[in-house]
């Protein structure tokens, strides 16, 4: 068995060596600098056995040649772009959206709540676009600010009933509102049992970075064919759960014929017309409990953990910059007194909150980095780069965020700069927290309203005091997402 073994092992070794040195000359023929280090796995299986998140690796990769508008990057399989330069960034996201529609991972039949709009392609992924929209627009939003804004009141009164959880451990405390926001807002769970709820349990341990889900998304979005031999199947332990509930769900609001104006109701919605169509393309879905099910579980997760994570980097800026800080709780404290009720409208109102938020999620996105995978080929205007179908394409939202060609003084933290006087062409283009072009988050203006909502009744009742381990913030190890690791928040009660 030695000898096999020994073949196989060193057939593989060649395989790497090979296709990284194919990939290193491809590149340079193109007139691409590529980036040496781990030259033959790669950015994303690095992360596997490094000590860094994946988006500080590819930031690294980013800052190591300021003038180029792309650089190559290692790939166990194909080949990989890091393209920099803000027009092609552009042209990736959205002006040649047809050739980088692909988002760059493949899921596997049967991973049943990964058949989501978040991780489908192509035509499966449009018709899903399609009939999901509809609950996030500008009038379904206002209609239930009522609920994200109830799921807040009920946030400080749990908080003034457990005073323990004024005291660190601030993330977790900040996803229990989230969770208790988007179970009311989207679902319509009660917040009294969302508090202590199953589904807040299940969204951490769903969104927890391990050594298994790691090695899973790598090799997701680096061989399909890898991953389809293995039957990777990503969120496959929690699909009893949570399809259970929705099934629930949807068959109360059924039984009960109550509009609510969420997802539940889109739910029912859908499945009375049986079936899902493209005009365009003529695909057919069933939107079965599954279906739903998976939609429903992108929903919360994508819901708790990124909006935890914006409440928690705003918070901490704030608590850092005193100065900051009593200027949002001036603009808070005014609406308050002028008005009965913070409503939609009013919320919309407080400029500086939202100043910094935005800055906050300049200095810290809450992604880190975007891929996506190039359908047909195409060329990048600046340089002239020839994409070949197949390639895997990076674009370093943590990286463009911090280059000071974009934001001056970009370590800084500083609201102002997103004043409407301040505010210019390169800025737009270059801050992408929520992504850009047709596949920026389809839950975006619900996760603002979401965690404007919860901030503005926290710092109405507390201020903040962060407490920081060392000069700097340090991030954990994960893969795309970002989460500081060495500050946490204590809430004071405001006399």
């Amino acid at each position: 068995m030695i000898v096999p073994i020994l073949l196989i092992l060193m057939a593989v070794l060649c395989f790497i060596y090979f296709n990284g040195t194919y990939n290193e000359n491809y590149w340079k023929k193109c007139g691409i600098p590529f980036c040496s280090r781990n030259k033959y796995l790669g950015p994303l299986f690095e992360f596997i056995y490094s000590k860094k998140s994946a988006f500080e690796i590819i930031h690294s990769i980013y800052k190591s040649n300021p003038e180029a508008p792309a650089i190559g990057v290692a790939s166990f399989f194909g080949r990989a772009l890091l393209v920099k330069d803000l027009t092609n960034v552009q042209y990736v996201l959205a002006t040649d959206f047809n050739s980088f529609s692909h988002r760059g991972i493949e899921i596997n039949e049967g991973d049943l709540l990964a058949d989501s709009v978040i991780f489908n392609n192509g035509k499966r992924w449009k018709l899903m676009r399609q009939h999901l929209t509809p609950l996030f627009t500008s009038s379904k939003l206002k209609s239930m600010y009522y609920i994200m804004d109830k799921s807040a009141q009920d946030f400080i009164d749990y908080l003034k009933k457990n005073p323990q959880y004024l005291k660190g451990n601030a993330f977790e405390t900040l996803s229990t509102f989230c969770s208790a926001a988007i179970g009311a807002s989207v679902f319509g769970v009660g917040t009294e049992s969302i508090f202590d709820s199953p589904f807040l349990k299940m969204a951490q341990k769903a969104s927890q970075s391990t050594l298994k889900t790691n090695i899973f998304f790598a090799i997701s979005n680096v061989s399909p064919k890898i991953s389809k031999f293995f039957g990777v199947k990503i969120f496959k332990e929690h699909e009893s759960f949570f399809i259970d509930a929705i099934k629930q769900i949807i068959r109360a609001r059924e039984r009960d014929n109550v509009k609510r104006h969420d997802f539940a109701d889109i739910c029912v919605s859908l499945q009375k017309n049986d079936v899902l169509k493209d005009n365009d393309t003529g695909l057919e879905m069933k939107p079965t409990d599954e279906f739903l099910a998976a939609q429903a579980f992108f929903f919360f997760i994508a819901g708790v953990e990124p909006s935890a994570t914006t409440m928690h980097i705003t918070l901490i800026e704030l608590g850092r910059h005193p100065e900051v800080l009593a200027k949002v709780h001036e603009e808070i404290d005014n609406a308050f007194e002028k008005h009965e009720n913070i409503t939609h409208d009013v919320l919309c109102e407080m400029e500086y909150l939202d100043m910094a938020i935005n800055e906050a999620m300049r200095l810290h996105p809450p992604i880190g980095f975007l891929s996506r995978q190039c359908v047909k080929d195409t060329v990048l205007p600046v340089g002239n780069i020839k994409i070949e179908k197949g390639t895997n394409m990076f674009i370093a939202t943590y990286g463009m965020h911090r280059d000071e060609k974009y934001f001056p003084d970009p370590n800084a933290f500083k609201p102002e700069r997103f004043s409407k006087e301040n505010k210019h062409n390169f800025m737009d283009a270059a801050y992408m927290p929520f992504g850009k072009g047709n596949r920026i988050c389809i839950g975006m203006r619900y996760a603002q309203l979401q965690v404007k909502a919860g901030l503005v009744h926290l710092l109405r009742n507390y201020t903040i005091r962060t407490i920081l381990d060392g000069s700097e913030v340090k991030y954990k190890r994960e893969l795309g997402q970002l989460r500081v690791s060495n500050a946490d928040l204590k809430f004071i009660p405001r006399i």
